[in-house]
């Protein structure tokens, strides 16, 4: 079983920047995959970015220049640095493990909220 925290949503101006933490409970994380996921208002929820336990990052095009995503095998945590902050990028955004060995198993944190506004 695996449990996932998420903190580190706010308020935010277009152009600032935050930082999302996501803590991990449970065992054996290099066989999960870790990422953020987001969801706005009436849409469904997206990829933002991922990364494995050997530290191979992808992002949504809509992201990349502007967020990075890493993680500390060691205390298993993944943090996703958001910066360039725009108005479309606010949403609640979700922490997920991704079980990449049978059986295979998502694990969702409850989220957090981003809202960028002026």
């Amino acid at each position: 079983q695996v449990q996932l925290v998420e903190s580190g949503g706010g308020l935010v101006q277009p152009g600032g920047s935050l930082r999302l933490s996501c803590a991990a409970s449970g065992r054996d994380f290099s066989i999960y995959v870790l990422g953020w996921y987001r969801q706005a208002p009436g849409k469904q929820r997206d990829l933002v970015a991922t990364i494995t336990s050997g530290g191979d990052q992808t992002y949504a095009d809509s992201v990349k220049g502007r967020f990075t995503i890493s993680r500390d095998n060691a205390k298993n945590t993944v943090n996703l640095q958001m910066n360039k902050l725009k108005s479309e990028d606010t949403a609640v955004y979700y922490c997920a493990a991704h079980r990449i060995v049978i059986p295979y198993y998502d694990y969702w944190g409850q989220g957090t909220q981003v809202t960028v506004s002026s």
